[in-house]
């Protein structure tokens, strides 16, 4: 019987629980992204031949191969190639880490492009070296432009969370499966996963949005 209000009380502790985790996964792993974005990036736009083909083929491998065939190698692969007990949480935060930091790449590459290169030559030409001009001048400006864009890959990569319960990580996904299994009553739990994520990702779109229109101003 259709009763998804006493149902989602119920649920509500292990959705919860779920979601903390989904929340959690996801913000570690946009954090580690940026960092690989910005690196990979930077290496991008250089004018070293060997790192700009090192970004080429990091973004190329990872763009190119499904993330759930990245969790089960990062997670089955390399635990048992190299003998080391990972915990699920960490292979997918490492998962979404690597994938979310590949598309960050070309964000941070074209954010840093938008820049007027008379920028760089200003600032070269106030004495500052190349790094301390891409520190001090053109990032601090790219990076405003980019705002936007690095909550977008965040709602991405809260929806690519999902994909995580292959290897046991208990998100809202795999939470959702865990209920069904107690009480049978699939189509209201999916509802009640699928609208919890619907609002999450309405209010981050909106979000960015409002970030979008503020900062063109």
């Amino acid at each position: 019987m259709w009763d998804i209000i006493s149902l989602f009380k119920e649920s509500l502790p292990s959705l919860i629980s779920g979601l903390i985790v989904t929340l959690r996964v996801a913000s570690i792993s946009l954090a580690i992204a940026v960092i690989l974005g910005l690196i990979f990036g930077l290496m991008a736009i250089g004018k070293s031949k060997a790192l700009k083909a090192l970004s080429i083929i990091y973004v190329d491998i990872i763009r190119g191969t499904p993330l759930i065939v990245q969790a089960f190698f990062i997670y089955f692969g390399i635990s048992s190639a190299f003998d080391i007990k990972m915990h699920a949480v960490t292979a997918g935060i490492i998962t979404i880490s690597i994938n979310a930091g590949a598309y960050l790449v070309e964000i941070f590459r074209a954010g840093i492009m938008a820049v007027d290169k008379g920028q760089m030559e200003a600032a070269r030409s106030l004495g500052l070296s190349y790094s301390q001009a891409m520190q001090k001048v053109i990032l601090p400006q790219a990076v405003r432009k980019m705002i936007p864009a690095f909550i977008n890959q965040f709602i991405i990569s809260l929806k690519d969370t999902s994909l995580l319960s292959v290897i046991g990580i208990r998100e809202l996904t795999q939470s959702g499966e865990i209920i069904i299994a107690s009480n049978y009553r699939a189509l209201e739990t999916w509802t009640m996963v699928g609208l919890l994520y619907f609002v999450l990702i309405m209010l981050l779109s909106y979000f960015s949005r409002f970030l979008e229109r503020r900062l063109t101003i």
